[in-house]
């Protein structure tokens, strides 16, 4: 993927970290405390074309490479997940469903209003047993005159109490297992036996709604099937791929975040009348970050590179997600460390992010499915067989 022009490309990015450091920033206890993002926050991103920046340019987005997308995740990263989780679902994982698989007519029907904020658009893949693996995947959709009809539950979709639409993956052929068999539909959130639960109370990453879905007997249309009958879950690997190294991104911003805060006050806080940076260990604690997040930022631009080039778009962001959630989990952890009692109150941004980088092990994939994922590609290149 060519991406954007550099000059256009830089301009974006600048106006990204200063809407982040600027207008984000400053609102971040209110969008904990409230578990919500203010209207003006939502309008001034789809202002600036966020919720499009990753879908092509021809349905109105800003067509973003890889390498251009983990950029932006970098700035995204530096500020409470929220934000960027509000326009996250509609250039990741539901509107690349769409960009990549949807027939010309869905895209035109969807993709520009999707990337204009004028529809959020929500992926509803997890079930209570079909989480990284899909072999327990309940969800049903059968055939039904021309049309069919979808039967199940969704748990912890993102997005899904503000959704206009959902991309729903169902089991459409009961006769087969594993990942084959599922199909892809365009779902109206207001269609009849649609039903949302409420939002879930999460331990962190508060004004990120997710909660469950619930589909009952919902009609659809035949041309509410996107790409293949049957090849669903494929398009959902490919289009979680790309997500799990927007996701490490995503931690080394956070990574960036709360080292600039530790630096902060170890060089101001004092203990008998010195800085508290004077500590040899409180040095060790941000020097072991700064070098983990150097590793960390090196990484993800390195396999960014390679999945635009098509040489790598599996293992390498599997990698990239594995090694940065774990590294953020990490220097969240010393950063409550260096602010003492102080990291430990609500006030403190360190404590907020403490509780929201727990979540970037778990989701898209959790480390453990990543190690499987990575080892499992690894010795199947090998020529060890599949079991």
């Amino acid at each position: 993927m060519s991406g954007m022009d550099a000059d256009v490309f830089a301009e974006v990015k600048d106006a990204v970290r200063r809407l982040v450091r600027e207008v984000v920033v400053p609102r971040e206890e209110e969008i904990d405390l409230d578990d919500r993002i203010p209207d003006e926050l939502r309008s001034a991103a789809a202002e600036m074309g966020l919720f499009g920046y990753a879908l092509p340019e021809e349905h109105g987005g800003l067509g973003v490479s890889m390498s251009e997308d983990v950029q932006l995740a970098f700035e995204f990263g530096y500020t409470t997940p929220a934000f960027r989780s509000l326009f996250g679902t509609n250039n990741g994982i539901a509107g690349q469903v769409i960009a990549r698989f949807g027939s010309e007519e869905q895209k035109k029907a969807y993709l520009p209003r999707l990337a204009a904020g004028e529809l959020i658009g929500s992926f509803a893949l997890t079930e209570a047993e079909a989480g990284s693996d899909p072999a327990g995947l309940r969800t049903t959709a059968r055939r039904d005159g021309d049309g069919w009809v979808i039967t199940g539950g969704k748990r912890y979709i993102t997005n899904a109490p503000i959704a206009d639409l959902f991309v729903v993956f169902a089991r459409s052929d009961p006769q087969e297992k594993g990942g084959r068999g599922i199909s892809s539909f365009v779902v109206d959130a207001t269609a009849p036996g649609v039903t949302v639960g409420p939002h879930d109370k999460k331990m962190g990453q508060s004004g990120a709604w997710t909660a469950e879905v619930f589909f009952d007997d919902v009609r659809v249309p035949a041309d509410a099937l996107i790409g293949e009958e049957g090849r669903g879950y494929a398009k959902a690997l490919t289009v979680l791929s790309r997500g799990r190294l927007h996701i490490a991104a995503l931690c080394v911003g956070m990574a960036q975040r709360v080292l600039d805060e530790s630096v902060a006050y170890a060089a101001t806080a004092k203990q008998g009348g010195a800085p508290i940076g004077r500590f040899q260990l409180v040095q060790a604690m941000i020097a072991e970050t700064h070098a983990e997040l150097l590793a960390a930022r090196s990484m993800v631009l390195d396999v960014a590179a390679r999945y635009d080039s098509g040489e790598d778009t599996s293992v390498g962001p599997s990698s990239a997600k594995l090694f940065c959630s774990e590294m953020v989990g990490r220097a969240t952890d010393r950063a409550v460390q260096v602010h003492g009692g102080l990291g430990y109150l609500r006030t403190t941004p360190v404590e907020r992010f403490y509780r929201d980088a727990r979540l970037y092990r778990l989701y898209e994939g959790t480390s453990e499915v990543q190690k499987v994922i990575i080892g499992g590609a690894l010795l199947r290149a090998a020529g060890m067989p599949k079991p």
